[in-house]
């Protein structure tokens, strides 16, 4: 397999970026819809996947982006 040049990468990380908003949105409004409909927020899977993605987003941004800064030193 050959590597992707740098318009490929752009265009693959877009594309990644896009299908990561729309996941965050329907988990948003299915979660939003259980709790309109039961009152509360039950134990829901959607609220678990919703919570546990943006917290593997944000502790890998954090983790590479220390990564990168003790590399250039």
């Amino acid at each position: 397999m050959r590597k992707m040049d740098e318009m490929e990468m752009a265009i693959s990380l877009k594309a990644v970026r896009f299908a990561w908003f729309y996941t965050v949105v329907f988990l948003f409004i299915w979660v939003m819809y259980d709790f309109i409909k039961h009152g509360k927020i039950k134990e829901n899977p959607a609220f678990l996947l919703l919570i546990t993605q943006n917290i593997v987003l944000i502790t890998s941004q954090l983790y590479l982006k220390n990564k990168m800064v003790k590399d250039e030193k």
